[in-house]
């Protein structure tokens, strides 16, 4: 971890206060809106549906003035304000609309920082050690992820689930935030700003536009794969009480905490496409031990969860880094693109879930995930280099 840059390091604390305070919200927020909102299944789907899908012309947009503009860090300062601002303001809430609008504005924040984010890691990483260098990203990530699940367990336990203890959790969420939008703002030194030439057209390479195409097997997987929302109803569904819900969380960010840097070591050293192909089976695996709707299995799927999470990202990141000529553009495409089939997915689902029922919500989910899976395998895609 030697080779790791200075300012990957301050990045990496940015985003460990930032997902603390996410985590402190997201094992709650679902039982919030269906159990003490009494919304259904469906607003749920279309909260989550339309949280991630507003984003996506952001994400794109902000990875095109990055390459185009050189404009970076104050697109990542500006992004961590927007999601530092919106999160505790859920506290007030009292319907699903207005959750779904302070989440979108919770989601433009991340899509407006993503692609330069990646970017800046990028222009970071040491020669031969791009996948290191995510991975030890991540890990300060989801470190922050498994502290604020960890905050919100004892929380929880020790001050109880009314709803006011619930709403006094997301309006704890602004310290954390306020932490990490200190940090990106004095201890992360910008990227050099390219010269602009006006004349010449912008365009994506040859070698971003195969980058693009590769990754949308990736997109697809995530048509079909549970949110954390509906891993979260799925656990209330076979019986997890609310207060052990913080633990199936800790599960999942556990086991990306403890993968995430020596996931990095092997994209270096076997390549990004052998990585995928584990993480798809990880996805197809959760989601057959959801499909079974015994509590136990449940707590192994988001082990599962956690390796497919862990491991596609990573090696999604370090593939753009390694391929892409305009690497915040091609950053701007793949958050958009996780935004848009997310979103789609979840949608899906929640109708799925609401008219059906969640048998057939949870079927539809194995089958299109072990599909995916078994189609990248037989492809043959995993033994490229």
């Amino acid at each position: 971890m030697k080779t790791i840059d200075k300012n990957v390091v301050m990045l990496g604390w940015v985003s460990f206060f930032t997902d603390m305070a996410t985590a402190m919200i997201n094992p709650i927020l679902p039982i919030f809106v269906v159990t003490v909102l009494h919304e259904g299944m469906d607003k749920l789907g279309i909260i989550v549906a339309i949280a991630t899908f507003v984003s996506y012309v952001l994400r794109l947009l902000s990875g095109y003035i990055s390459d185009r503009y050189g404009i970076v860090k104050p697109l990542v300062v500006g992004g961590y304000a927007l999601s530092a601002i919106s999160k505790p303001l859920i506290g007030f809430t009292h319907g699903y609309k207005s959750i779904a609008g302070l989440k979108a504005l919770e989601r433009l924040g991340k899509g407006l920082r993503s692609a330069p984010k990646d970017l800046m890691i990028a222009h970071y990483s040491k020669e031969r050690s791009s996948g290191r260098t995510f991975g030890f990203h991540k890990t300060l990530d989801i470190g922050g992820e498994l502290s604020g699940t960890l905050l919100l367990l004892g929380l929880l336990y020790f001050l109880g689930e009314s709803e006011n203890m619930i709403r006094n959790i997301f309006f704890a969420t602004l310290i954390p935030g306020l932490i990490g939008l200190f940090i990106i703002v004095f201890f992360v030194k910008d990227v050099p700003r390219k010269k602009v030439q006006k004349s010449k057209r912008f365009m994506l390479t040859k070698r971003d536009r195969s980058t693009i195409r590769s990754l949308f097997f990736y997109f697809f997987f995530l048509l079909f794969i549970f949110s954390d929302a509906f891993f979260t109803m799925q656990a209330k569904d076979v019986g997890i009480a609310t207060v052990a819900v913080p633990l199936l969380f800790v599960v999942s960010t556990g086991v990306q905490t403890l993968t995430s840097y020596l996931f990095g070591v092997w994209i270096d050293r076997v390549g990004a496409e052998k990585i995928l192909a584990f993480a798809y089976l990880c996805g197809a695996a959760a989601q057959v031990l959801l499909y079974l709707q015994k509590p136990l299995f449940t707590w192994f799927s988001y082990a599962f969860l956690g390796l497919f999470t862990v491991a596609s990202l990573n090696a999604n990141r370090s593939l753009i880094a390694q391929r892409a000529d305009n690497r915040g553009s091609v950053y701007g495409v793949f958050y958009a693109s996780i935004a848009f089939f997310g979103a789609a997915g979840a949608y899906i689902s929640g109708m799925i879930w609401e008219h059906l029922g969640i048998h057939s919500a949870l079927l539809f989910g194995l089958a299109g995930t072990s599909l995916m899976a078994l189609l990248y395998l037989v492809s043959g895609s995993h033994r490229n280099e």
